[in-house]
């Protein structure tokens, strides 16, 4: 007799949809002497289809539920795929003699990567390097991995994933003739070219989906490749890259709290990797070459890092030169490296940074923005020899937009702003930023945006956000999708919470390990300063966060279900003990050094004083919508789905529960944009639906 693991309830006309009913099939585990049942363990087969019934079940109900929201769905469609342009080109940006840009076509899911010859000028024809729409044939997603070009101009290699699931199966294409080799690397990951444009380099991963071989290929040979480094510590994960100037192949062997790198002459593919800096407990760094120097961003004098340059013959301490010395208040974020210049990246006051230096001294000036709110990021800067410095620039009321900053004049030029079709003001829109205070003391910064006009006494629906996790900011940036919610008067606003990396490594830290629950609270005190401020109140207000957000979410419903009106959680990280205790599961041992080992007393205790799936209880929720997709390799399906279960089990309202399953897609939803889109219309819908309007 096969024992049935679920059951739909029986309904007549006259009845309301039910949702599915999991079984309780109890597991038992005894940790540190605490009995731990987990009733819904089942749901972890994959393979087995009365749990991929009970998925698609859930996902009916929530599309039946979801029903009369399908006209509000469909015009939300319309409203966001309007505002973009849907036949659309991105900047060229020059590598050797071409000029490289995506574009995309109307009606087409993917973009098209192209180049065309830079010394034709007007007259230059199109050429395609790799055409998404046509790999995504026959499939139900794309992703595509790595994308890199050969020196020469002459070879791509190029990864894509077909599932969701970031396994991801190396190519090489001959872009003379257009055709791909016969070669196929599967679960591959980081690739790089040697100078001879014949020699590949590359990573692939273990079962844990952990980065941990490095291999060299040589263009059209079949076979097994080389081995040439493994990495046998499971905290650790390889990455192999090339220096901007072109000189160098950089190996990265890289921990949560600490690094190792490895060089080696892209002239010389069959030489020797030489050590930078052998791996040391807490001391991350990451490196550059320039000459004959390499230029390491260590956090060796302090947590906000300093950037010191060595010797390429000895880059031992000994022979460190400081360049630019640690600060307790800005963040050394990055250093890019040219010829005749550098590009510091820096974080101060929550902000990004961006300040041009001269080599030889390295002052200079930094670039200055309009808003006191925003994003700024490096675009393409492929090119070493160059008087020109690109990046990005967003805020939540400015689309994104690309500019070219010139070394010389110090001027920037804008290149391209993203075009909203339908006449979108930016003047229409409000931004701010205030500071909540945090139970102990600390400013919490909150973004938030909302069309001009509407009424903020108290109100006012509203959608927070947070994430705070893995030194990750919380960066603002501008959505043509979320004029839907705004123009139908909700106020969205951006949570800056501790485990972020808003304030640097210090903020980090202050909500990881020991420390996580500060981001809980943090939260939690963004949410309450809002309603003070009658920005919203607490029956007109959605909160949501994806992945390690959706753990978030899950804690401060547990602490303070009374607080919201509605909880989005999307791919949510819901079931922390039962996945960390599990080392076989992709990520779980490297990051021991965010989350803690729950083998070990201290950290099980101290995780189980917040795990959302572990502390569900006996009492009413809010409405909620749990969002994941099957093949989601960062944070498992049967999270959210036992987190799901037990939730309507337990629960004592008549709130609603959905549970949305994408069975195509991975971590980030669907692939292709349309159908991104109409993930989000769902999104919105039910958050709309939620707050009555």
């Amino acid at each position: 007799m096969t024992l049935l693991l679920f059951a739909m309830p029986k309904t007549t006309a006259a009845q309301s949809i039910q949702p599915p009913i999991a079984k309780k099939v109890p597991k038992v585990d005894i940790v540190h002497g605490d009995r731990r049942v987990d009733q819904y363990h089942w749901l972890r087969g994959k393979t087995n289809q009365q749990v991929v019934a009970y998925l698609k079940a859930e996902d009916a109900y929530a599309e039946a539920a979801m029903k009369p929201t399908r006209p509000l769905q469909k015009s939300l469609y319309q409203e966001m795929l309007g505002r973009i342009k849907e036949t659309d080109q991105s900047v060229p940006y020059r590598k050797g003699d071409w000029l490289y840009y995506s574009r995309t076509e109307k009606g087409k899911q993917y973009p098209t990567l192209c180049r065309k010859l830079a010394s034709a000028g007007a007259k230059a024809k199109e050429q395609i390097v790799l055409d998404l729409n046509k790999l995504a044939k026959g499939g139900k997603y794309l992703g595509l991995g790595a994308a890199a070009v050969s020196d020469d101009g002459n070879w791509l290699a190029y990864s894509v994933d077909r599932t969701g699931f970031r396994q991801y199966t190396l190519q090489v294409k001959n872009l003379k003739t257009g055709r791909s080799g016969n070669e196929k690397i599967e679960k591959t990951g980081s690739v790089a070219w040697a100078a001879d444009n014949r020699t590949l380099f590359y990573t692939v991963e273990d079962a844990a989906k952990r980065q941990y071989r490095l291999y060299r290929h040589a263009v059209g040979k079949l076979g097994e490749d080389p081995l040439l480094i493994e990495e046998t510590d499971e905290m650790f994960d390889l990455g192999v890259g090339r220096s901007r100037s072109g000189d160098y192949l950089f190996l990265g062997s890289t921990s949560k709290t600490s690094a190792e790198y490895r060089f080696l002459s892209a002239a010389a593919p069959l030489g020797e990797w030489k050590m930078v800096l052998p791996r040391e407990k807490d001391h991350e760094y990451d490196v550059d070459q320039h000459g004959d120097r390499l230029y390491i961003r260590s956090n060796k004098a302090g947590r906000n890092f300093q950037l010191v340059s060595a010797p390429i013959a000895d880059p031992s301490p000994k022979n460190w030169t400081v360049v630019i010395p640690h600060r307790e208040k800005v963040m050394l974020s990055g250093v890019d490296l040219f010829r005749d210049f550098a590009v510091v990246q820096e974080r101060q006051d929550g902000l990004p940074q961006l300040r041009v230096v001269d080599l030889k001294n390295w002052k200079g000036k930094k670039i200055e923005f309009p808003e006191d709110t925003y994003d700024v990021f490096p675009a393409e800067n492929a090119e070493w020899v160059t008087t020109h410095f690109r990046y990005g620039y967003e805020s939540l009321v400015s689309p994104r937009s690309t500019y070219d900053y010139d070394v010389a004049s110090g001027q920037s030029e804008l290149l391209k702003r993203a075009e909203i079709p339908g006449g979108y003001e930016p003047a229409d829109y409000v931004s701010e930023r205030l500071q909540a205070r945090a139970g102990d003391g600390t400013k919490v910064a909150i973004s938030l945006v909302y069309k001009k006009g509407t009424v903020l006494d108290g109100s006012a629906p509203m959608l927070l956000q947070g994430y705070g996790s893995y030194g990750i900011p919380e960066d603002v940036n501008f959505s043509s999708s979320r004029l839907s919610l705004m123009d139908r008067g909700m106020v969205v606003a951006i949570a800056h919470i501790r485990g972020g990396g808003e304030l640097g490594k210090p903020w980090h830290d202050d909500g990881k390990m020991m420390n996580k629950k500060n981001t809980f609270t943090d939260f939690i005190a963004c949410a309450e300063h809002l309603i003070a401020k009658k920005y919203t109140s607490k029956d007109r207000l959605v909160i949501m966060g994806g992945s390690a957000g959706g753990l978030l979410m899950g804690a401060v419903t547990n602490l303070r279900p009374d607080l919201f009106k509605g909880v989005v959680l999307l791919v949510p990280f819901v079931d922390v003990i039962n996945t960390m205790l599990d080392e076989t599961l992709p990520l779980t041992v490297s990051e021991f050094e965010e989350w803690g080992n729950p083998k070990e007393k201290e950290a099980y205790q101290y995780m189980k004083t917040y795990c959302p799936y572990t502390n569900i209880e006996a009492k009413d929720y809010p409405a909620m919508l749990v969002k994941t997709s099957f093949n989601d390799s960062q944070v498992m399906y049967w999270e959210p789905a036992k987190y799901t279960a037990k939730l309507r089990a337990l629960k004592t309202d008549k709130n609603e529960l959905l549970f949305k399953i994408n069975m195509n897609a991975g971590h980030g939803g669907a692939s292709g944009r349309y159908d991104h889109l109409k993930e989000t219309a769902f999104l919105y819908a039910w958050v709309l639906k939620t707050l009555g309007k």
